[in-house]
């Protein structure tokens, strides 16, 4: 999506990294972890008072954030590269030489620091995806168990609901006053929003 901002969800990061830390043993890796974990609860701890993190506190965060990854970058340099693939036709090697897991999480460190990091900025910009993953879970649950839907229409329908549903909760709307008398009426009101 264009003229949107993205941010990435550091759930995801904190199971990659814990990965990196249990089977390969990246010592950066136990680091960045750490740093997550703590810019999470600082997080947290600001917005539960109903303040702004300091800048001071975000700026060394962000500070130890660049640190960790080019400590990162520099112990994967150093490693010896991974063996190529070799295409079965012809016997010719194609494409870039492969990197390992951890080298492929610090790159997107790297690229991606400011989607990675939103959360300190913004405080309506949550920790993790979870909570959208959250929402989506029921539709998918839904498919498994029926197999899909008998019309695209039901479908709509369905994920229409849920959304409004899932939209009542999060801004505190009591659920059962919040519902329009008119079924059509809230699918109408849904769509052209």
């Amino acid at each position: 999506m264009t003229g949107v901002l993205h941010a990435l969800c550091n759930a995801h990061h904190l199971r990659e990294l814990k990965a990196l830390v249990e089977i390969e043993k990246e010592d950066w890796a136990r680091q960045m972890q750490r740093l997550l974990r703590r810019a999470c609860h600082a997080t947290n701890f600001a917005g539960e008072r109903g303040v702004p993190l300091k800048p001071g506190l975000v700026a060394c965060i962000e500070r130890s954030y660049d640190a960790i990854v080019a400590e990162g970058l520099a112990f994967h340099e150093k490693q010896p590269p991974l063996a190529r693939a070799v295409a079965k036709c012809g016997g010719k090697t194609r494409g870039r030489a492969p990197r390992r897991t951890g080298h492929n999480l610090l790159l997107r460190f790297l690229v991606r620091r400011a989607d990675t990091l939103r959360f300190l900025h913004d405080p309506a910009v949550p920790f993790s995806n979870n909570e959208a993953e959250r929402d989506v879970r029921m539709m998918k649950l839904r498919m498994k168990i029926s197999g899909g839907f008998r019309s695209p229409e039901g479908a709509e329908d369905f994920a229409t609901i849920r959304s409004f549903l899932s939209t009542a909760r999060k801004q505190g709307w009591n659920i059962i006053q919040a519902l329009p008398r008119d079924p059509g009426e809230l699918a109408k009101n849904l769509r052209t929003a």
